[in-house]
């Protein structure tokens, strides 16, 4: 009983590794399609994607500063298309290069002023919204801010475009080449 029991043991241990083997074949041998798992044969698979980010062009625009002789001039930046109206604006609040400044080329801006926003609230007006950081320009100066923000909008929107201001989201009263404050829009021609 003893030996059929070995026998018996080593012929279960010899089909089991038999059926453990490394197949010898030395070609892939074909499957019937009824045996390939559900969906892999589909002529349709989903196509996979990459998402990768666009590159990013950068247009020129014109912003203004201030000569020697305190008259708007225009200087050329580069910002990323398509060129919203903030970035311009943030572009030019960054002020005048080294080189511009060795030129005589100043700015009324202090560099703590920010744009908050600016953008088109209907046809042929834009609102610039800005820190309350501009509220503390006086004097000479404020009028000559005023006249480089405007100008520097006018250049992307159009001449007849009227700028209104406004500081942390409250309208502020600004002053023209004139002498006038202004509640409203202000034009580029306030400023010639």
């Amino acid at each position: 009983m003893r030996r059929r029991a070995a026998a018996l043991g080593v012929l279960l241990v010899a089909v089991l590794a038999a059926g453990c083997a490394i197949p010898t074949q030395s070609a892939p041998s074909a499957m019937a399609p009824s045996k390939v798992p559900f969906g892999l044969l589909d002529p349709h698979l989903p196509a996979t994607t990459t998402t990768q980010p666009k590159p990013t062009s950068l247009v020129p625009v014109k912003v203004y500063f201030l000569n020697a002789s305190n008259q708007l001039t225009a200087r050329d930046r580069v910002v990323a298309a398509p060129a919203p109206l903030t970035a311009v604006i943030t572009s030019m609040l960054a002020g005048p290069t080294r080189t511009e400044t060795g030129q005589g080329i100043t700015t009324a801006i202090p560099s703590n002023v920010a744009v908050i926003s600016a953008a088109a609230q209907q046809e042929g007006i834009v609102t610039v919204n800005l820190n309350v950081a501009f509220d503390a320009i006086t004097g000479n100066s404020i009028e000559l801010a005023v006249g480089q923000i405007v100008a520097t909008v006018t250049a992307q929107t159009g001449y007849e475009t009227g700028v209104v201001f406004e500081v942390e989201g409250q309208r502020t009263s600004v002053p023209v080449a004139n002498g006038f404050t202004v509640n409203g829009p202000v034009y580029i021609l306030d400023f010639l």
